[in-house]
């Protein structure tokens, strides 16, 4: 895979406090101002990127949010390792930068708690399973550039691992698919912020 535009994601996965914010409210099941809102389908996570890019304040500055391609993710999640985890291949090392079954406790925590990657990203690992903007698909061969996944298809994909998942679920290519419509107390989300210039 090749990228040429940049593009922001952000540091860490929505939380509950930003969600009702913008959306006015909060769906998650285990509550937390600053615990990622989880029990958000991929329709609910494209919902908010839509309202928080007309909210007047980025419309001015020519803000506009949107899920990350898978290929955004992985790219962002690596912070440019090719090892089956950002900090290497040693599964024993995953409490240090993920919440999964192995030390949930059996729920999501507040973001930002684990070491975040090589480029300042937090939970990428776990917490919560992350949507991403793309349908379910094979991956196409050979060099893509700036790919967005298969153009129709039956499910969205989830990248990132979660607080209820085992470690090998977790690692930076494993990844999931669901109904747009689906929602569940380990799915949530982080966005992707272009600049328009405005």
């Amino acid at each position: 895979v090749k990228h040429t535009r940049s593009f922001l994601l952000g540091s860490y996965e929505v939380t509950q406090d930003q969600y009702r914010r913008v959306m006015g409210e909060n769906p998650s099941e285990y509550r937390g101002l600053q615990n990622p809102v989880e029990r958000v389908s991929w329709d609910d996570a494209v919902e908010f990127c839509h309202k928080l890019s007309e909210l007047p304040e980025e419309k001015a500055a020519g803000n506009v949010y949107r899920l990350p391609t898978e290929a955004e993710w992985e790219y962002a999640c690596r912070a440019g390792t090719e090892t089956e985890y950002c900090f290497g291949s040693d599964i024993s090392q995953l409490g240090d930068y993920a919440w999964s079954s192995g030390n949930s406790g059996d729920q999501p925590h507040p973001v930002g708690q684990k070491k975040p990657n090589a480029w300042g990203m937090y939970d990428m690992h776990g917490n919560v399973s992350e949507w991403c903007q793309d349908w379910h698909g094979q991956y196409a061969s050979g060099l893509v550039v700036d790919p967005k996944g298969p153009t129709t298809g039956e499910y969205r994909v989830t990248r990132g691992g979660s607080w209820c998942l085992d470690g090998v679920y977790c690692r930076s290519a494993a990844r999931l698919r669901y109904d747009s419509s689906f929602a569940c107390a380990w799915s949530g989300f982080r966005v992707v912020l272009e600049q328009t210039g405005k």
